[in-house]
């Protein structure tokens, strides 16, 4: 049986140094668990535009579209803000998740106990927080037509469409629903069914689903502007939050900060299953590319390493070695062991990212 593939795209910032750790990871279980990966790595972003002048090459898609999963560090720069929208490194990621057809995408955020005093919340508000958002990621706003900037009169006009297909919402939906009834079997739908007639297709197709597919899932139905609210007053009263792509962009930062740090929070794209039965999946961390950081060993590898344990539970079936990586993520932590981010008032150990790297190999090798 042919190894796993896996296709790292690295990116731009601190997606090389945060990628250089989950290096060591994927090193690791092949010498000491056997588990052996097919890694091939290429461009995306701006350092792709760089090199060919767009920030993702067809071969580079063509690439992606025939392994088993992509892990990508981030993209994007102040050097690149002036190109022209169409060359944007951003738009080499969102044609990934386009062409990929990644129309699920998971962002958990859960709060560890060893940080549950980062978060700008209440330690008891936080403390053992562990929800899933589930953020439609393929179509939406984002993607609607028209959109552009017109003129109009004696003025500029930007548009943006948002759009949504009864398919579109219900194939999302469905993720959220066997998410849940893995979890704790409650999802609470997001929308703005008062003053928009996306928001008024979405929560009906949501509730229809349920009723015929997951009647035995727990269903609520939230503005998502009360539900921003709710996540900042008591956020452990969800555990699966499904929502449109904008709402969803929002709402799970939001719930990132909740944590205490955007270093810490990992997420998966996730689309129809592939002839092998694994579905196209593309995992990265919640952070962004932050150059005012990069080089400079400050960045937290923590988001990227739990990335790729979801790599593991959702395209490898290797739930067991995702809780392994996750449990010696949580032993470094409650170790004090700190990136810059993650450095508060109870102070800790200070490490660099290639350090908080080696810890957290170090753990592994210690659960063997």
């Amino acid at each position: 049986m042919a190894n796993p593939s896996l296709l790292i795209l690295a990116g731009d910032g601190i997606g090389p140094e945060v990628m250089a750790e989950v290096k060591k990871i994927i090193r690791w279980f092949d010498a000491k668990r056997g588990i052996t990966f097919d890694v091939s790595e290429d461009l995306v972003g701006g350092c792709a535009y760089d090199a060919h002048g767009t920030p993702l090459t067809d071969a580079t898609m063509a690439k992606a579209q025939s392994v088993d999963a992509v892990l990508l560090g981030a993209v994007g720069g102040p050097k690149y803000d002036k190109l022209d929208f169409s060359v944007k490194p951003e738009r080499g990621l969102l044609r990934l998740r386009k062409e990929m057809d990644l129309f699920s995408n998971l962002r958990p955020a859960q709060c560890f106990d060893a940080l549950a005093d980062f978060s700008s919340l209440k330690k008891e508000v936080v403390a053992g927080l562990d929800i899933v958002i589930v953020r439609e990621l393929t179509s939406g706003v984002y993607f609607g037509e028209p959109r552009g900037i017109f003129t109009e009169g004696n003025e500029r006009v930007g548009i943006n469409t948002q759009r949504y297909t009864e398919s579109e919402i219900a194939r999302v939906a469905r993720s959220a629903f066997e998410l849940a009834r893995k979890r704790n079997n409650k999802v609470c739908s997001m929308e703005k069914a008062n003053v928009m007639e996306s928001g008024i297709l979405w929560r009906e197709v949501v509730q229809e689903i349920h009723d015929k597919e997951y009647p035995d899932v727990e269903l609520s139905h939230m503005y998502a502007d009360a539900g921003a609210m709710q996540l900042c007053r008591w956020p452990k009263q969800f555990d699966v939050i499904v929502t449109d792509n904008l709402f969803g962009d929002l709402l799970s930062d939001m719930a990132a900060m909740l944590t205490g740090s955007l270093g810490m929070l990992p997420s998966a794209s996730l689309g129809l299953p592939m002839s092998n039965g694994r579905p196209k999946a593309l995992y990265e961390p919640v952070h962004g590319s932050a150059p005012d950081i990069a080089g400079q060993g400050k960045a937290n590898p923590i988001a990227c390493i739990l990335s790729f344990a979801m790599a593991l539970r959702y395209s490898f079936n290797l739930g067991d070695d995702a809780t392994r990586v996750e449990t010696a993520v949580e032993k470094v932590l409650a170790d004090g062991v700190r990136t810059a981010d993650l450095m508060g008032p109870a102070g800790g150990t200070p490490v660099t990212t290639s350090q908080m790297g080696d810890a957290v190999i170090a753990a592994l090798d210690a659960s063997l």
